[in-house]
């Protein structure tokens, strides 16, 4: 139950960093993307914190490439519903190539650290 708090809490961190990278002009559009994918992998650990790292990393990626390839479609009643804050923040605004490789990249940097970390942690109480 505490890697889930954690996990939450980490999650709405990432949440306020992605909206403030967007205000700030100098910082590049593909952070924002960056930042999205990372809250991505750390939501879907939310769901499932003891699953194995590579079941949460592809989980994700299916995730980000489903939302951007969703862009794609352009229905009346999909339209509406990116005008809404919701739509706009969660499901964007139009498909991006960039954006692909951004979500990859930033779930492949937030898998490696959890690496990382977790063996680091292991290590340390063994």
């Amino acid at each position: 139950m505490k890697s889930r708090i954690y996990y939450f809490s980490l999650f709405l961190f990432i949440i306020f960093i992605g909206i403030f990278s967007r205000k700030l002009t100098f910082i590049p559009l593909w952070i924002g993307d960056f930042l999205y994918a990372v809250m991505m992998y750390i939501f879907v650990r939310v769901f499932f914190p003891e699953k194995k790292g590579l079941f949460v990393f592809l989980l994700s990626l299916f995730i980000c490439f489903s939302i951007e390839f969703l862009q794609l479609y352009q229905g009346e009643w999909m339209i509406e519903l990116r005008k809404t804050l919701f739509g706009r923040y969660v499901l964007g605004q139009g498909f991006l190539w960039s954006d692909i490789l951004a979500y990859t990249f930033g779930i492949i940097v937030t898998f490696s650290i959890e690496k990382i970390t977790l063996n680091y942690i292991s290590r340390k109480s063994a």
